[in-house]
This record gives structure tokens, sequence and C-alpha cells, in this order.
């Protein structure tokens, strides 16, 4: 069966009537709170984990195995959001995640394990988490779309961005000096505790999923579960010019994460300074992207201009990214980190919008869960090797920033300016 004729398999529902509706505010309350205890827990663990083994190998490892189930995982994810409740799916996923965190903050706080041990269990605290969100990002793009009036789906894209990156923002501003005054335990408890909030506030949503009938078929579950997974893998493969856009996510993702692991390398070696100026850097990134979130909400752009908008602003993006590693003056470094997170931001929010509103409702889980893993495919990879070149050429910031700005642009200006891509980039949500 092609995949247009896939047919519905979710019961038309009433659209909700307003944006501001009980259930879209239960699941943006929930997911704020959280992100602000996650961007507190990332700062906790890079600079915890840089203090006990002063290793960027293991820091890329770190990221690489917290990344790397997600990559895996996400289309089956997706696929079973598109079978089960997606609200029930987020809240399960917070409270495991809640959950795990809690353990490795009290273990930390204990002093239970050595040093050695705690190293272990944070790397299984990181896979763990990973492969929760393999669920969770594919149930919860999936969700949105149910949540709110179909002709204002952007502007809850923007909001529900907006507001995860003003939360990233609050607890990137202040991680830094938390972790100085607190100490990573207590960081990490505190991130477990908002993984439960937002758990319990989505329980109150009045989740509109219907599940679908059941299918006849002599094969076993696990061969219709591969084989619904495939079903989106068709729908992408079909349009050549969203194969062409992933293609550059991949290869843009692939070449950005070196910089990601070395952050806290440049923090300390090239602008001198401590743990709460990687907090700010990482905050006007956050305050970047939601200006960018904003803008995207209010700018409407169609047609050849919105592709070629989009086009300058994936160079843009990694190449102020890069420039970073030759600034030596921190407020400098802060500006170039705004603009740069300002314009993945617009980039962001155009693609999610129109990505959910060019997929059947049938198969957005699916589709969603792919584009994450094909999008990362080359993330833990990029991570990994960010770590090995680091420690490889003593940390040399410079070369390793502006390599990887050179080679993102290369990417970006010999694959989207393809035609199928450009037109891909302009077509109407």
């Amino acid at each position: 069966m092609e995949a247009s004729q896939v047919p519905a398999t979710t019961p038309e529902l009433p659209a909700p009537a307003r944006l501001w509706n009980r259930n879209f505010f239960l699941l943006w309350q929930g997911q704020t709170v959280s992100q602000l205890g996650n961007q507190a827990f990332m700062i906790a663990i890079a600079f915890w984990l840089k203090e006990a083994t002063n290793s960027a190998t293991l820091i890329g490892l770190l990221m690489t195995v917290s990344t790397l189930p997600g990559v895996l995982l996400a289309p089956f994810g997706g696929t079973y959001a598109d079978r089960h409740s997606r609200i029930r799916i987020l809240i399960a996923c917070d409270v495991l995640a809640g959950l795990a965190v809690l353990a490795q903050g009290l273990a930390m706080h204990q002093s239970w394990l050595s040093v050695h041990g705690l190293i272990v269990l944070l790397f299984f605290v990181a896979i763990f988490d990973g492969a929760l969100r393999a669920f969770f990002m594919p149930a919860i793009n999936s969700a949105i779309p149910d949540l709110v009036p179909g002709e204002r789906l952007a502007a809850a894209n923007s909001l529900n961005q907006f507001s995860i990156q003003t939360a990233v923002f609050a607890g990137q501003a202040v991680g830094g000096v938390l972790f100085r005054l607190l100490g990573a335990p207590l960081l990490l408890i505190a991130d477990g505790i908002t993984f439960l909030f937002a758990a319990g506030s989505a329980t109150f949503i009045a989740d509109p999923f219907q599940k679908p009938p059941a299918e006849t078929s002599s094969g076993s579950p696990f061969r219709a579960f591969l084989h619904e997974t495939a079903e989106g893998l068709r729908w992408v493969w079909q349009r050549a010019g969203m194969r062409d856009f992933v293609l550059v996510a991949s290869l843009l993702n692939f070449f950005i994460t070196p910089i990601l692991v070395l952050f806290p390398f440049y923090v300390q070696d090239v602008l001198k300074a401590g743990a709460e100026w990687y907090g700010f850097l990482l905050a006007a990134t956050s305050v970047g992207a939601v200006a960018g979130f904003l803008l995207a909400g209010v700018v409407h752009l169609r047609g050849a201009v919105r592709g070629w908008t989009l086009v300058t602003l994936l160079v843009l993006g990694p190449v102020l990214l890069g420039s970073i590693g030759f600034i030596h003056i921190p407020l400098l470094a802060v500006a170039c980190s705004f603009l740069s997170g300002m314009a993945f931001g617009m980039v962001n929010i155009y693609l999610l919008t129109l990505l959910q509103a060019a997929t059947p409702p049938e198969l957005r889980g699916r589709v969603l869960g792919l584009l994450g893993t094909l999008g990362g495919g080359l993330m833990p990879l990029g991570l990994a090797l960010g770590g090995w070149l680091g420690d490889l050429t003593h940390h040399n910031i410079p070369l390793l920033f502006g390599g990887s700005a050179a080679l993102s642009a290369l990417v970006t200006l010999s694959l989207a300016t393809r035609k199928e891509c450009r037109e891909f980039l302009a077509q109407d949500a």
C-alpha cells in the first residue's frame, strides 16, 4: 500500500476552539518546568565530569551515549505514538526519567558509590534517558496539533518553544552559579522533581487520542509494528525535497556537535572564565532562539522568499557559532551566541510547523520519529569525534570551532540550494 493511500485510523474529533485552552496550558506549564530543571542538570553533569576526570573524550562519550538511543529508537517511538495515547506516553516517560535522575542525585549526595561507580551510574542514566526521549519526542510533537486549532498550529509551536527556551535560558543563566553554590547532587535531585511535576500536570489533560481500530492480520504483532514503521519511511522517501533537507540537517548536526563538547574548555581556556560564563553563553543561545521563535510566529514568509531565507539562516547559524572560537571577549561571545540561536530558532519553528501540517495525523508520529533519527543520525559520532579531536589537538578551540563552521556552511550551500530541497523549504504549511 502506498503511504498516500493509508486510511485515516484516528476518528475526527472536535477541534479546540482557541489556542490557550486547558489541555494546551497543562502541557505547556509542565514541560516548561521540566526544561528548567533539565538545563541545570546538563550544566551540573558537564562540570562535575570535567572536575572529576578533566577528559573531553569522556564528556563527548557521555553526550554520545545519551543521544544514541534516541536516534536508533525514534522511528519505533513514533510508531508507538501512532498506536497509543500520546499523553500517556508523555506521563510515563517523565515519571521514569524523574526517578532515574533522582537516583543519580541521591547516590552522589549520600556518597553511596565511588567516583568511578558514580560515573558508571551516570552513563546508565544517560542511556536510559536517551531511550525515553525516543518515545517522548514523537509523542509530544504529534500531540500538539491535536490540542490546538489547526490555524493556530504555528503560534502553538512558537509559544511552546518560547516557554521551553525561556526555561532553558533561566536554567542555563543560573545553572553555573547554582553549581558553585549547591553542587551537582542537589541540582540533579531538583531536576528529578521537575520531571515528576511535568508528569503530574499531564495527568489532568483530557486526552484527545482515540486508539486506532485493530487490523485483522495473520502475521505477528512484531511484523505488523515493523510494517507500520516502514510506512513512515516510504512516505518520507517519496518526497525528494524532504530527503535532501534531512541530509542537510544530519550533516549540520554532525559538524556542530564538536563545538558543544568543547564549550566548557572554550570558557576556561580561551575566555579564562568560570562555570557561570558557560551558563551565560548557553543562556544567550536560548534567548536568541526565543527571539527566533517569536519572529517566526509573526513573520509569515512564503514561496521562494521563505526558501532562500531558510537557506541563509542555515548558513548563518553555524558560522556565528563557530566564530565564537576566535573571540576572547566574553560579551562579544555572548552576542554571537544570541544571533546564532536566533537563526536556529526561526528555522526550527518554520520546519516543525511545515512537517506537522503536511503529514497525515495517522502517520505523524512515525514521520516525526523517523526525521528525528535521520536528522540526528550522525550526532552521536560527532559528539564522540569532538571529544577525541579536542584531546588530540590539545583543545585547539579556534581550529576546531572554525573548521566546524566552514564545513557546515559548505554542506548547506551544496545541498540546500538544490531545486527539490528549495521547493520543500518554500512550500506553505
